[in-house]
């Protein structure tokens, strides 16, 4: 009897063993037939975040549907609990289907005669979410049927990322990403206990359970959530202070800080959170700076702004324009456009002469009409300032000095270098690299621009503007050697006009006929770039870089964290490898003088030796060490007498010479 017995057995086992087996064989074949549809899964909007994690701009699903993608990583803990001990007690252990909650279902609705619990499981519910069926019993039994899918496919964190990011939370909002910037304006990571449990909430009955339009069914919902057995245990205080928290009254507006870098991001990377190097409160700011500069602009008028770290060429804040303003070409990025310069590359010519030899800060040159070929260059006010220095020359932004040096240097080189610094010029069709390239006769991005005055102000190192964080830190190219870029930008660090912060390096730069106003500058940490201009790049008349964009840069660098550059002299005196300086100063004759025919004695104080001294622009004397030098006036009138010292430091008085008696 016992072999019976135990034949009988073995018998047994080998077929419910067989039956088994057969069972997941057959699972197996109508998971390949019937495979589940993840398409609404993978058809979801993208959020984009700065460089530390906070929001930026979310960007809708095709069709404008508002779904975000999250999973349980990215959600507090006590949402998974409330939405666990709210929908799905056993979640952790059953495979996608519990028989348990099924056979209460079954008996109730036989007992009741209708449906009093579904006896669905979370699994079930996100087969529902992914593929909307009607609701009935052969409905049922397919989503068990996916559900046990979703189990073997996804897991159960799958499973909990389906439900997150497709439960509906009324009107176009979808999952608990968008649900909680839409009612609470704040990322998921951050609700409380009592808006996660508004989020578990509200997909019951998305509609009818709306906290904007019925606060009074919402609470109760929420409620029911926060006291259900297994909902997360809290501190009385905290209880009752989660059960009393209000409802929110209004559907908040979707994040939208840099609508035109957010774009390009999801363009052109992979991913559902996309993390730029922006910082958000900088991006808010500038975009309010932006926003109020606009509002005087003249009609069709617009605005690009663009803000970096000096070290890194990581961009904090970019502001493309007003996003879709009617008039304004609003959808186009305009940090992106290719507009002339202006002057504003003359720092980066200044650089390239100084650092090759060709002149100095303290170099006399000579603003006179004159012919390049067949080109006679003229100076935005149309006259000439006859001899000036160097540095002079760049801080009034003469046309006529600038061009010569490109001559010199070679406007070849000069675009190799800006190629090196990762704004390659843009000649006009069928012209090549050639001395109008001096004045803006290329086109740059505004993006393009900040990063070459970036070099300027970090040395003469060179690199294009990072968007997106990762990759190896910026060492960049030494495109000029340091000291020729020191020289610039102290002659460049100057006070705005009208007041402004201090210790900022600026230059401004103006299109042929007013169509691009730029200024760009930097100071110790940051570089920074403004274009005004009409986006079909029809003139704006008048228009100037000093009047349109230079203003509005002094408020994007009062905006930022104070990081003032070295004053002039302290700078050249780092670069020369000795003590600071006092600033130039003319002690004789003080500006107003009015002195009689005869010898004159001028004399200067503080600077650097070797000093020049010009009268009206022409050099007179060169005092070397000394610092006073003899000047017999030719007769009386009016005569401006100024000094230059070795780091193109240049002070001046106006006097008046009076005939004898």
């Amino acid at each position: 009897m016992a072999r019976a017995g135990s034949g009988i057995f073995g018998r047994w086992a080998a077929g419910l063993l067989g039956a088994v087996l057969g069972g997941i064989a057959l699972l197996l074949l109508l998971d390949r037939a019937f495979p589940p549809d993840l398409s609404r899964l993978e058809t979801v909007g993208r959020v984009v975040v700065d460089r530390e994690g906070r929001t930026l701009s979310a960007l809708p699903a095709p069709g404008g549907v508002w779904r975000l993608p999250v999973g349980a990583e990215e959600v507090p803990p006590h949402l998974v609990e409330l939405l666990v001990a709210a929908e799905d007690r056993r979640f952790w252990r059953h495979p996608g289907v519990d028989p348990i909650a099924l056979g209460r279902a079954a008996f109730q609705w036989a007992r009741a005669g209708r449906v009093v619990s579904g006896g669905s499981t979370l699994s079930m519910q996100a087969a529902r979410l992914l593929e909307p069926r009607p609701r009935n019993l052969r409905s049922k039994a397919i989503e068990a049927f996916r559900a046990v899918q979703l189990e073997w496919r996804l897991g159960k964190p799958g499973v909990l990322r389906a439900w997150l990011t497709l439960a509906p939370m009324g009107g176009n909002l979808e999952g608990v990403r968008a649900g909680a910037l839409a009612w609470f304006g704040r990322p998921v990571e951050r609700v409380s206990v009592a808006e996660a449990a508004l989020l578990v909430a509200v997909p019951r009955r998305p509609e009818t359970l709306r906290p904007d339009r019925h606060a009074e069914a919402a609470r109760a919902a929420r409620n029911a959530v926060l006291t259900r057995r297994g909902a997360p245990a809290l501190p009385e205080a905290e209880r009752v202070a989660a059960l009393a928290e209000g409802m929110p009254d209004a559907r908040r507006r979707m994040p939208g800080l840099a609508p035109h870098l957010s774009r390009q991001v999801a363009r052109e990377v992979s991913g559902d959170v996309l993390r730029t190097t922006l910082d958000s409160g900088l991006q808010r700011a500038m975009e309010g700076i932006a926003r109020e500069a606009m509002a005087g602009l003249p009609e069709r008028g617009s605005l690009a702004i663009v803000v970096a770290d000096l070290r890194t060429r990581e961009a904090r804040a970019v502001v493309g324009g007003e996003w879709l303003a009617e008039g304004r070409a609003g959808a186009l990025d305009l940090t992106r456009a290719v507009r002339s310069p202006g002057s504003a590359l003359k720092p980066l010519l200044y650089a390239m002469a100084f650092d090759r030899g060709l002149a100095r800060p303290g170099s006399v040159m000579e603003d006179l009409p004159r012919l390049f070929g067949d080109w006679a260059p003229e100076n935005f006010a149309r006259g000439f300032s006859g001899r000036v220095t160097a540095a002079s020359a760049l801080r009034q932004s003469l046309n006529l000095p600038a061009v010569a040096l490109m001559e010199a240097l070679g406007p070849i080189r000069f675009a190799s270098a800006m190629k090196r610094l990762g704004a390659p010029p843009r000649m006009p069709p069928g012209a090549g690299a050639a001395l109008p390239l001096a004045l803006g006769g290329a086109g740059v991005t505004l993006r393009e621009l900040v990063g070459v005055i970036a070099a300027i102000g970090d040395g003469g190192r060179g690199g294009a503007l990072r968007v997106l964080p990762g990759g190896a830190p910026f060492e960049g190219e030494a495109v000029v050697r340091a000291p020729a870029a020191d020289a610039v930008a102290a002659i460049l660090t100057q006070g705005f006009p009208g007041g402004g912060p201090e210790g900022v390096a600026w230059k401004t730069g103006t299109s042929w006929g007013g169509r691009d106003a730029l200024a760009v500058g930097f100071d110790a940490r940051h570089a920074a770039g403004v274009w005004v201009g009409r986006p079909d790049g029809t003139p704006i008349p008048g228009a100037t870089g000093r009047s349109l964009a230079l203003p509005v840069l002094a408020r994007v660098f009062a905006a930022l964290p104070m990081a003032p550059r070295a004053v002039e002299g302290t700078v050249a005196a780092r670069a020369a490898g000795s003590a600071p300086v006092d600033g130039l100063r003319l002690l004789f004759p003080p500006s107003g003088a009015v002195i009689d025919e005869g010898a004159v004695t001028i004399r200067a104080a503080g600077g650097r030796r070797p000093f020049t001294f010009l009268v009206d622009g022409v050099p007179f004397a060169s005092g070397g060490a000394r610092r006073e030098a003899g000047w017999v006036p030719p007769g009386p009138g009016f005569y401006r007498v100024t000094v230059l010292d070795a780091d193109g430091g240049a002070v001046s008085a106006a006097v008046r010479v009076r005939g004898g008696e």
